[in-house]
């Protein structure tokens, strides 16, 4: 049977009011239900906002919905109050819903399970409250989450916030230098950690990098450290172990707080000098981020929900923690990678075990999967049928990929676009909304509801249909968005709204076609000039990417004395590949994209540095094919890889003077 008759039968079988089901929505472009709410968020944002305010329960209801009086520093719902922990987690209790499943843990990596209900979830958050509590943590201080992908992670997010405090989450296994500099900018009452963090071959010790990063910060800190068996750690005189002291504490209640108070700060990856915390406030992100999961995600309160992603990424706070224990919709927390745990099939395993709805992930980490699974042989052995789509985002997803998602997974894959610092999607297809599940090919969806999305060329006037420009949101923003930058705010203003007065500055760049669709090509730093040519590394690693001899790719731009810029190709080969690949893809790239691209070095290279949301480090490429000095990004995930890039760089005549990257 053919793809277009499978889906068809797909989407007939699932059907229902053309929002929740499994297949694709053969309809029009944009349902006259997502206009108008379009149009009604865009028109009158105060009744809309106001509206959906309701799905909260709130201590003390707001005065007004918007007060715009000092853009770019709107305040939504002020004078409000409440506690989002009540909302996650206290309010399903109340609700008779106490001995549902919240939250599932899956830890591939060591082969152990666990499923949490609200009753339990409720119990633990309550007493690590109380710990934090006692050591002096209180409405406004704040606690640095420094933890591995297991449940207490989760824990020690909703009690923090259960006291009103403020919770920064990092990567577990950050290196200590910089976490010592989040510790001396966000000067934590209290840092929670774990014995160490377990990769594929190795386990990573985590409480010597705090150890290091709080004797750095040159402040005393109390580290509440919860040991895991796997590597039992050295307790000093400020550390406090978990499992010793939380089961005897007694529970505190949720402290309500002003809505526009933080809720969390998140220092965006690859942060270098001072630190950028970006700091989301309490009333809208609650509000906006319940609203999401129906909205544009397509689940039901009782459906079960798997974002893949670490917790100290913008999605892991999001849609592994807050958004889908707001909707009750059950959430999984996974301990693992989509390969090498032990298997590229551990997606497809979930997926049944759990009898999963509704998924998101990275491109990056569908790629993976597809580098060791090409033909998909280890989908074929799980049932898949509970699976109604699968997100991706976190950097361009390539049409190549995508097709191949949606033949191994049986769903129409969704590309939604957003940054940390807006809290959730800025385009998307929005299922509840009824949106085509069938959208052109690598277009990020249409505008999300609250977002007015222009693309300017550099004098800031409107590009045309289908032209390359810079990718703004018209102020104001909707609720949920950053509400400034820790410490920072007129850092906030210059950063992201000087360039362009009026407007938010995404520094994305992209177009919009007659449509109405969003196709989001790379940071606006990743269009290179080629002869005066504005080309986008995205559009060229597209059509690289659908070769069949490649497995991972990306394209940076080198400096040219005669054409300004040119484009270098860092191509992971697929092993198995005996043609000429280096002459197959200059010809496919002309081909494709005209000889305009001037695309002809192609260098062979064993990995790419990736941060841990999947986003290809090209700055850094570019900055060592050009001989500079190169700063690896804390977040990248295998910083090795950078020296077999030089290598092979140098091979070619590139990074000839550049120091070894540090």
């Amino acid at each position: 049977m053919g793809l277009m008759n499978l889906n068809l039968r797909r989407c007939l079988k699932h059907l229902s009011d053309n929002v929740k089901h499994k297949g694709r929505f053969l309809g029009s472009v944009s349902s006259q239900k997502y206009q108008v709410e379009l149009d009604r968020s865009l028109q009158v944002p105060e009744e809309y906002w106001g509206r959906i305010s309701e799905n909260i329960i709130w201590e003390k209801k707001w005065d007004k919905v918007m007060d715009n009086s000092n853009p770019p520093f709107v305040k939504w719902f002020p004078g409000g109050e409440l506690s989002l922990c009540y909302n996650a987690v206290d309010r399903h209790v109340d609700e008779g819903f106490g001995d549902e499943t919240a939250i599932i843990w899956d830890s591939a990596i060591t082969d152990r399970k666990d499923k949490i209900s609200y009753n339990r979830l409720k119990d633990e958050v309550s007493r690590v409250a109380g710990l934090l509590s006692r050591l002096g943590v209180g409405r406004g201080d704040r606690v640095l989450i420094y933890m591995p992908m297991v449940p207490e992670a989760m824990v020690a997010m909703l009690a923090t916030i259960r006291l009103g405090a403020v919770h920064s989450v990092v990567f577990g296994g950050f290196a200590a230098k910089e976490l010592s500099t989040r510790i001396k900018h966000a000067e934590p009452k209290v840092i929670i950690s774990a014995s160490c963090g377990i990769e594929p071959n190795r386990i990573v010790k985590y409480k010597p990098n705090v150890d290091e990063a709080i004797r750095l910060s040159g402040l005393e800190i109390k580290n509440l450290v919860f040991q895991r068996d796997e590597c039992i750690a050295d307790i000093g005189k400020n550390d406090i172990v978990w499992q010793d002291v939380v089961p005897g504490v007694p529970g505190v209640d949720c402290v309500p707080v002003g809505s526009m108070d933080p809720l969390y700060i998140l220092y965006t990856s690859g942060t270098t000098g001072e630190p950028k915390g970006v700091q989301h406030p309490t009333g809208g992100h609650a509000v906006v981020n319940k609203w999401t999961m129906e909205t544009i995600y397509g689940m039901q309160p009782g459906d079960t929900w798997f974002a893949a992603s670490d917790l100290g990424w913008i999605v892991g706070h999001e849609y592994t923690c807050y958004s889908p224990l707001l909707n009750r919709t059950k959430t999984i927390l996974y301990e693992g990678k989509p390969v090498a745990t032990p298997d590229p099939g551990q997606f497809f395993r979930v997926i049944q075990e759990y009898q999963v709805n509704g998924m998101f992930t990275a491109p990056t980490a569908i790629r993976a999967i597809k580098k060791e699974d090409q033909n998909g042989e280890y989908a074929q052995k799980y049932d898949l049928s509970s699976l109604r789509y699968l997100f991706v985002a976190g950097e361009h997803c390539d049409y190549d990929t995508r097709l191949w998602a949606e033949k191994i997974f049986q769903v129409p894959v969704l590309d939604n676009w957003w940054q940390t610092e807006t809290g959730h999607a800025m385009t998307s297809t929005c299922i509840g909304l009824g949106n085509s599940l069938n959208p052109p090919k690598d277009v990020s969806g249409m505008p999300v509801p609250g977002w007015d999305m222009r693309i300017l060329k550099e004098d800031g006037t409107e590009a045309e249909a289908n032209e390359l420009g810079r990718i703004v949101a018209k102020l104001p923003m909707p609720p949920g968005c950053m509400s400034t930058l820790f410490r920072a705010d007129q850092r906030f203003h210059d950063t992201y709204f000087k360039t362009f007065p009026g407007y938010y500055d995404t520094m994305d760049a992209g177009m919009k076609d007659e449509n109405g669709y969003i196709k989001v090509m790379a940071r606006d730093d990743d269009v290179i000039n080629v002869a005066g040519h504005r080309l986008s590394t995205s559009a060229l690693e597209e059509v690289i990417l659908a070769h069949p001899g490649v497995g991972d790719a990306a394209v940076v731009g080198v400096k040219d004395t005669l054409k300004g810029q040119l484009p270098i190709g860092l191509i992971v080969p697929r092993l198995e590949y005996t043609g000429n690949l280096r002459e197959e893809l200059v010809v496919k790239v002309r081909n494709d994209l005209g000889a305009v691209a001037a695309f002809r070095i192609v260098i062979m290279v064993k990995g790419l540095p990736r941060t841990r949301s999947g986003k290809t480090a090209r700055k850094t490429l570019s900055d060592l094919a050009d001989g500079k000095k190169v700063k690896i990004p804390p977040t990248i995930e295998d910083p090795s890889v950078y020296g077999d890039i030089k290598l092979a760089l140098q091979e070619h005549g590139y990074a000839l003077n550049a120091p070894d990257p540090e």
